[in-house]
């Protein structure tokens, strides 16, 4: 009995219906037409700071999915680097995080060039660059050798997991991927947000790696999203929007590789997922602004670098509550001066003490004369 998708003979003759899905597309081509119209009517420096906040979410939520939490100034201070952009309390990042963030950005920001092995490779590279994933070594930059038996995503404890899917054999990747790449590259009769959602698929499924095989996916759609939308200004992120949809991502995913090759309830899943990708970008402008708003009252206002960073954070949305302990811990300082610190931005009216109150005091910014601080800003 064949169970998954590709033991199906002619399986990437993908089918879909097409009236359900061209309903769907369309709202999903409205939502980005309309976001990137709201975004091209901001100021050169806003524009960066969202380009900067969407590819950090990217980063941080894409590695999330796959249970690697990174540290979000880390990822943020190497794609300014990399941009060119100048950002307050930036700081040295690891170098594994570098190669991640070096190809979501060739992927990004170099969209037009076409999708090759090498440079899939050096993807692979780039994401593993000591040959190690955790503890265990992988072959890299190279498509998976099987030597330790068939791929397969399983759940569970050990001695009761559960396959949830088994990937292609490895003497099956060469031709496979070489299929892949051909229609990803030569295939100009289809959408290319609808292109995105069956390259998603259509590469997860072979699973060419011994790892990142997720990460890569996700590149990839993000590099056909760019090129849906061509600009390498990323406003929206998937990644983080597929990991708010996590359970059913892989639910959606799973039923896709074990059905036949009609892949509507995928598309349309899809097209949902980047349409709430989209609206959600709303948050994130609105912190933009808002941040704008508050350098532009306070840019006379004396602060030092550790000062800055810690503003910079709660206007980005803090993690937690703000408390004297976290911020020595961020800023590396003792609690003396990290007390100072607090007490000097209450002093200059930007810092307040929280009403709730508790067993440690924890501080929040206070609202801006005008209301703007938290202020939603409507896309619609």
């Amino acid at each position: 009995m064949k169970i998954f998708i590709h033991e199906k003979e002619n399986w990437t003759d993908f089918i879909w219906d097409n009236k359900k899905v061209m309903i769907k597309l369309g709202e999903a081509r409205n939502q980005q037409g309309r976001l990137l119209g709201k975004m091209e009517s901001l100021g050169f420096d806003l524009q960066n700071e969202a380009v900067l906040n969407t590819l950090t979410l990217d980063v941080i939520k894409s590695s999330e999915i796959e249970g690697d939490f990174l540290e979000i100034e880390q990822v943020r201070s190497s794609i300014a680097r990399r941009l060119g952009l100048n950002i307050a309390g930036a700081v040295e990042s690891e170098r594994y995080i570098e190669g991640i963030v070096e190809m979501m950005l060739d992927a990004t920001q170099k969209y037009d060039l076409a999708l090759t092995k090498d440079r899939l490779f050096g993807w692979h590279a780039a994401l593993f660059p000591t040959g190690w994933s955790k503890l265990y070594k992988i072959t890299v930059a190279d498509w998976r050798k099987d030597t330790t038996g068939p791929m397969q995503v399983v759940s569970g404890p050990m001695g009761k997991e559960k396959v949830h899917y088994q990937a292609p054999s490895s003497d099956r990747i060469e031709s496979e991927m070489k299929t892949f790449l051909n229609w990803f590259e030569n295939e100009h009769g289809i959408d290319l947000v609808l292109k995105a959602a069956i390259a998603h698929l259509w590469f997860v499924t072979i699973h060419p790696f011994d790892d990142g095989n997720g990460r890569i996916t996700r590149a990839i759609t993000d590099m056909t999203l760019a090129r849906s939308d061509k600009s390498i200004r990323r406003f929206y992120s998937m990644s983080a929007q597929i990991r708010m949809e996590r359970k059913q991502y892989y639910e959606k995913l799973e039923k896709a590789q074990k059905e036949n090759s009609d892949i509507t309830e995928w598309i349309l899943w899809f097209l949902q997922c980047l349409i709430n990708a989209i609206e959600s970008t709303e948050e994130t402008l609105s912190k933009i602004l808002n941040k704008a708003e508050f350098w532009k009252l306070n840019s006379a206002t004396i602060l030092n670098n550790r000062q800055q960073k810690i503003i910079n954070r709660l206007l980005d949305g803090f993690d937690g509550k703000l408390t004297s302990s976290k911020w020595g811990r961020i800023n590396k300082c003792s609690q003396d001066t990290a007390l100072r610190d607090i007490q000097d931005l209450i002093k200059k009216d930007i810092l307040q003490k929280e009403a709730s109150g508790g067993r440690s005091t924890n501080y929040e910014l206070k609202e801006m004369p005008d209301g703007i601080m938290r202020k939603k800003i409507l896309l619609r």
